[in-house]
């Protein structure tokens, strides 16, 4: 639920023994176990009131507790934080007492929360801490549904910097002081338009925010199920403000606009722990910034929820389960491969198990796995991370890439060492990952001896349920797809017509398509000879290997997907 949560609430009950040793080793494994957070699971399992709970998390925090049942905030208090703010933060308003204002707040867990209240309010405030149920009930009787445009915001900010002098130096200038960039970059405008922005991305289950700044304009763009879509954009002299608040919130050095960074905001928005990876780029108009989107209560990290066919995931759980070998997941950038893998190592991840894994950069953090974000500017790459990890008793290791000869090697002996090894390749096909390897410079004996299998896959978008509409094929469309009417038995093919579930765009979530290559006898024969992709991809298939076509028109015919996605990724 909330980014420190787990820690904080761990030490309380401990400190206060609130729960006995045996209720809390239960809550314990159930969290492992769900995921869940661990104020859900004691409040589920009946061991403590929400009140009970609340006013010890507040006590610890040095905050007061508040019943909001029965309270009547009086409307020119509630209006001190706009609706977007306050669903934003999950926060209300209470009173005002000259230029304090005592907002009450669902998630005590966040030390910076009355900072970035009070610039959004441009008052000091004081937490007290609410139910979230309270909290969302009081945000619906005194905001309703209204919600704050991006008009209303942009409107706002042009008004308030309008009148700041120091704005106008930045509007114009090219050569700005840190010191000056840090202060328009906290102005209250400024902040509410960034949170408003990702907010409204978080809403529309963006995976990436873009911000790009042009000659004559400034875009923000946001990649929704695979495809990019452009908001109204702000006005141009609206960039550097903000990418420099956006370096602000990552940690960045915000005076260096010469050079790429990367960095990391770890945030919750509406109430819910978001990471976003942030990295800048500098063009001829000024820095180009991309938020990529880990939003952790989006991402379920079970196998069975990956969308495999059954066969696939049969198989896959069999070979995670082999005590050594190579498992290679391939495909394009933002296919899923990091998803796939996260799943596998959490099927495997128990107590008597110790997993390493280096990755370019850490994406999620899980829980009982020792995780190596590479840093290749300081010399730490896949390749010298994989030597120290033979030297720390792994089981279980995952390399992010294998990008290099060196990498190879060094997954191929950790796995002739006893170990299982995890990693990915940009290749199109699974047959593509040996003649990869084979190409990188590993001898086709070392292949045959440690790779166990090669699963490729590709992300789709699903048409939307709310507005499929069902239509007969043309015979035109069934020969592109290598069908006749005979294999179709007279399903129906769906498109979506659009709507506002949607955003009109007929498609809503994605779905994954599999190729799996299991590394048989007749398989290391031909990589033994050093045959081509063809060639493997052609025996794979008489041994009964289903391609990402075939995978696809299984979609197609259940109803999932579309012709269009599956002709445009296949």
């Amino acid at each position: 639920m909330f980014e420190n949560e787990t820690s904080v609430l761990s030490e309380i009950v401990r400190e206060r023994e609130l729960l006995t040793a045996e209720q809390f080793r239960e809550v314990q494994e159930e969290r492992e176990r769900t995921g869940k957070p661990l104020s859900q699971i004691i409040l589920d399992f009946g061991l403590l009131q929400e009140e009970q709970l609340l006013r010890a998390v507040a006590g610890h925090v040095g905050l007061d507790y508040i019943d909001l049942e029965g309270v009547d905030i009086p409307q020119h208090v509630a209006r001190l934080i706009p609706a977007e703010a306050a669903r934003l933060y999950q926060a209300v308003p209470v009173s005002l007492t000259g230029n304090m204002v005592t907002v009450a707040i669902a998630d005590p867990y966040n030390p910076l929360m009355s900072e970035e209240l009070a610039f959004v309010l441009g008052k000091d405030v004081q937490l007290v801490v609410a139910s979230l149920k309270q909290i969302e009930a009081a945000i619906s009787r005194y905001y309703g549904a209204e919600s704050e445009s991006m008009k209303e915001v942009l409107k706002d900010v042009e008004t308030q910097l309008a009148t700041d002098e120091l704005a106008a130096q930045v509007a114009g200038a090219t050569d700005i002081a840190a010191v000056q960039l840090e202060e328009i970059a906290s102005h209250a405008p400024i902040v509410r338009f960034v949170n408003l922005v990702l907010f409204q991305a978080i809403q529309d289950r963006a995976s990436d925010i873009h911000f790009e700044p042009f000659e004559e304009e400034f875009k923000i763009r946001y990649r929704v199920d695979g495809a990019l879509y452009e908001m109204a954009p702000p006005p141009k002299h609206l960039a550097l403000p903000v990418i420099s608040r956006i370096k602000v919130m990552a940690n960045l050095n915000i005076a260096e606009r010469r050079l790429p960074q990367d960095g990391r905001i770890q945030t919750q928005i509406a109430g819910r722990p978001v990471d976003l990876r942030v990295s800048t780029l500098p063009t001829q108009f000024g820095e180009s910034v991309v938020l990529r989107v880990l939003d952790r209560t989006v991402v379920n990290l079970d196998l069975e929820s990956l969308g495999m066919p059954s066969d696939i995931l049969q198989k896959l759980k069999e070979m995670i389960s082999h005590p050594n070998g190579i498992i290679i997941v391939t495909g394009p950038t933002g296919c899923g491969k990091t998803t796939t893998l996260y799943s596998c190592l959490k099927r495997v991840n128990k107590i008597d198990v110790k997993i390493l894994t280096s990755e370019d950069p850490v994406e999620y953090d899980l829980e009982g796995i020792m995780q190596v974000p590479i840093n290749e500017t300081v010399g730490l790459t896949f390749a010298r991370a994989l030597r120290s990890f033979l030297r720390q008793d792994p089981d279980i290791i995952m390399v992010g890439e294998m990008r290099d000869l060196e990498t190879a090697q060094i997954s191929i002996q950790a796995s002739l060492t006893g170990h299982l090894v995890f990693t990915t390749l940009h290749t199109n096909d699974a047959p593509g990952a040996i003649t990869r390897m084979i190409d990188m410079g590993v001898e086709p004996f070392l292949i045959t001896s440690t790779l166990q299998a090669v699963l490729a896959q590709r992300l789709l978008r699903v048409v939307c349920k709310k507005c499929r509409v069902a239509y007969e094929p043309t015979d035109a469309v069934l020969s592109s797809l290598g069908l006749n009417r005979e294999a179709v038995q007279g399903r129906p093919f769906f498109y979506g017509k659009g709507c506002s579930n949607c955003n009109e765009t007929g498609y809503w979530g994605r779905k994954g398509l599999f190729e799996l290559l299991l590394i048989s006898d007749p398989i290391l024969e031909l990589i033994g000879l050093r045959a081509p992709a063809g060639v493997i991809r052609g025996r794979a298939l008489e041994l009964g290997m289903r391609t990402m076509r075939e995978d696809g028109i299984r979609g197609i015919l259940d109803g999932e997907t579309t012709v269009e996605e599956v002709l445009k990724y296949t």
